[in-house]
């Protein structure tokens, strides 16, 4: 029987708190993102639009945050942060930088922060460096074909002789 003492007790009560914070972070994102889509929408009624890449922002941050929860695999972490990373790498660009449309991209340049988007990016940020910091203190899956004991060559040195003493 494991105890929470045990060895493996506080390290995966960390875990079990660092996959819930990330899918709160990520939950967060995705609300707010729905929240503003419809309004951003409307620049580009017919278009992919900024509204519906919020949509597809928030989809993204609501699988990636439900796949950390259920696995909280390396994987799982990965994807997160991927997710956060991007998000947040987005807003920040955009905020500062007046980059044209790219291709089906619309432009998105907005100089001013307020309280919704500022939410997101410190949202984005933390559920980016958590994620992160959960895929390094996950241990990555064991081979289960990788044998502990010593190689072949090793075993055979050891081995007595036949017929010496």
């Amino acid at each position: 029987m494991r105890t929470a003492t045990g060895p493996r007790g506080p390290h995966t009560a960390l875990m079990t708190v660092l996959r819930i914070v990330i899918t709160a972070a990520l939950a967060i994102d995705a609300i707010i993102h729905l929240q503003l889509a419809a309004n951003y929408q409307l620049a580009a009624p017919g278009g992919i639009g900024q509204g519906n890449l919020f949509r597809i922002q928030a989809a993204t941050a609501i699988l990636a945050g439900l796949y950390v929860l259920i696995r909280g695999s390396r994987a799982s972490y990965a994807a997160a942060a991927l997710v956060a990373l991007a998000a947040f790498t987005a807003v920040v660009l955009y905020r500062y930088l007046d980059i044209p449309a790219i291709g089906p991209i619309p432009a998105m340049y907005e100089p001013v922060w307020f309280f919704e988007k500022t939410l997101t990016a410190v949202t984005e940020g933390a559920a980016a460096i958590l994620a992160i910091i959960g895929f390094a203190l996950q241990r990555p899956p064991r081979n289960p074909h990788r044998s502990q004991r010593a190689p072949l060559a090793a075993r055979r040195n050891s081995r007595p002789r036949e017929g010496t003493s």
